[in-house]
């Protein structure tokens, strides 16, 4: 079958579960990223079923009297039902929330866009035709806040960032600098912290939590498994020193140029992945070399840290747009199920 000409992408719609974190913030990057050259359309799925039914049922009854968008781009999550409602149909998935029963869904998608190299090898080898684009961050730098040699840890909702051995870590050492950490009061720790640990868990406003992630020099990220790695990202775009797992693909964003990789070993299953455990020693050797790092150190890995994150957001805007006219094979219409004829599904 003869290759698309796909020069002239029109109507884009962007489409993922709003969830109030980082589901939410790729929608508005890759929006930001195409508004420019693109119509774009931002549509944030709920996690209410009668609301998703609804929505489900109206665009049912408007869709003849529509056009469907040029392409569909899915983040993270399928919605089966909403796949007929594109001519092409782009995933741009997390490997770790994967979920088994969408892996009967890939052949409807045109293409797999990949956010990291680990995930393009995961799904290529499922049969997928994928480009790597990389991804991006918001630039969370305020020059003017001065640093200070102290520890950070943005754990927010999440229960994969590794911040009980982070916390186990520091408990062993009051000798260390503090270390804050800022966390959900739902996920936060009942047993007492030690003394050289700052714990956040009230409301923190955006501007007060983007001074904390300036006003340190290093930020521990132990994550079990990414994505991409929001925190990571933001921590590069301040001019951090990263300590991160040395597992991908955390270890894509970060190497020893610009920040300080933490031997881990691989754990339980996680979607496509498993997650890969820092223990409390490699811990403790991250902080040990970090402290030794001098003034000039911290400058140049502090500089590299923030080139890589401007090189990469470049770079994924460019491949982000690319990717969306690179003529493709197309998907058999036998596998673009109408959109009448697809059945609502049920979002967790």
């Amino acid at each position: 079958m003869p290759a698309v000409e796909d020069t002239d992408v029109g109507k884009l719609r962007v489409v993922t579960r709003d969830n109030g974190a980082g589901l939410s913030r790729d929608l508005l990057i890759v929006a930001d990223a195409l508004r420019d050259e693109h119509e774009v359309s931002a549509t944030r799925v709920g996690p209410h079923h009668l609301f998703n039914q609804l929505q489900h049922r109206w665009e049912q009854a408007t869709h003849r009297f529509r056009d469907r968008f040029d392409v569909q781009m899915s983040l993270e999550r399928i919605y089966p039902r909403l796949l007929g409602s594109a001519h092409r149909n782009l995933l741009m998935p997390n490997p770790e929330w994967f979920a088994p029963e969408w892996i009967d869904l890939l052949p409807r998608f045109d293409q797999v866009l990949c956010k990291t190299r680990h995930a393009q090898a995961l799904f290529s080898a499922l049969g997928c035709d994928t480009t790597y684009i990389g991804f991006s961050s918001v630039d969370r730098l305020m020059s003017e806040v001065p640093r200070q040699r102290a520890f950070f840890h943005l754990a927010g909702r999440s229960s994969a960032k590794g911040t009980a051995v982070v916390l186990e870590a520091w408990r062993r050492h009051p000798e260390w600098p503090q270390l804050t950490v800022v966390q959900s009061a739902r996920k936060a720790p009942t047993n007492r912290i030690a003394g050289n640990v700052r714990l956040l868990t009230g409301y923190l406003d955006d501007r007060d939590l983007q001074r904390l992630q300036n006003a340190h020099r290093f930020h521990v990220c132990p994550s079990e498994a990414d994505g991409f790695g929001h925190s990571i990202a933001e921590a590069l775009s301040v001019g951090a020193v990263v300590l991160t797992t040395d597992a991908a693909p955390m270890n894509e964003l970060v190497d020893a140029d610009c920040g300080l990789i933490l031997e881990s070993t691989p754990g339980a299953p996680m979607g496509l992945v498993r997650r890969h455990q820092v223990s409390v020693a490699a811990i403790e050797a991250g902080v040990a070399q970090a402290l030794m790092l001098d003034d000039l150190e911290l400058a140049r890995r502090g500089h590299a840290a923030r080139a890589r994150f401007l090189s990469r957001r470049a770079q994924f805007h460019l491949q982000l747009r690319a990717a969306l006219h690179v003529p493709r094979d197309p998907v058999p219409d036998t596998l673009k199920h109408p959109l009448e004829a697809s059945a609502p599904v049920a979002v967790p």
